[in-house]
């Protein structure tokens, strides 16, 4: 992934009027889930177009999934984010170590859940479910509990903003924890899916 700090006008006009709400959000949450589903009310409230990227961001890149970076609060209480996804592009296996906040822009963007089993002294990752979120859907999230890997299975490029609890300049990709697939349970054990974590989605 690739940080970049381009901000377009767009992306200027929807920071100056979304900043003061979402720290007032996270000020004012008590917790790690409060501070996810105020913050995820928010972006409901005011999603931003695709022309809070540039025409060539909005391409995105062949190698892999980008990673736009339009603000950085002082002091590290949150990061604001754009990831761009060209079909077929995904992350690894994650969870995360602060809560967040993410909204479609564009496109579809497919996610898998997975809880964390410990089976026979073995770690395995059991799939709970699988969804879909399209554009205008706004989805908060906090650990523990929050293990999945998101992938653009459509036809064409994905963009979803991202608002992390952390200093995202300062951590990098140390906000999340990777998890390696071979810990993923194999398809002759049957499905395991509990409709359960802490979550909230806002459609």
């Amino acid at each position: 992934m690739t940080l970049t700090l381009d901000r377009t006008p767009t992306a200027l006009d929807w920071l100056d009027r979304n900043l003061d709400r979402i720290r007032a959000a996270v000020a004012q949450a008590p917790d790690a889930d409060s501070a996810a589903r105020s913050v995820a009310k928010v972006l409901h409230r005011d999603l931003p177009p695709l022309a809070i990227l540039t025409a060539e961001q909005q391409l995105g890149s062949p190698e892999a999934y980008q990673q736009h970076v339009l603000h950085v609060e002082p002091h590290g209480a949150f990061s604001v984010l754009v990831l761009v996804w060209r079909p077929g592009q995904f992350t690894s296996i994650h969870d995360h170590v602060c809560w967040g906040a993410v909204g479609v822009v564009a496109g579809v963007e497919h996610e898998v859940r997975y809880a964390l089993h410990r089976r026979g002294g073995h770690l395995q990752l059991v799939e709970r479910d699988q969804s879909d979120s399209f554009p205008g859907q706004v989805t908060g999230f906090a650990p523990p509990g929050d293990i999945h890997q998101v992938r653009n299975n459509g036809a064409d490029v994905a963009v979803s903003l991202h608002i992390y609890g952390a200093d995202i300049g300062a951590r990098g990709s140390s906000v999340r924890r990777t998890y390696p697939a071979s810990l993923r349970r194999t398809p002759g054990g049957g499905p395991h899916r509990v409709i359960s974590g802490r979550s909230a989605a806002y459609r």
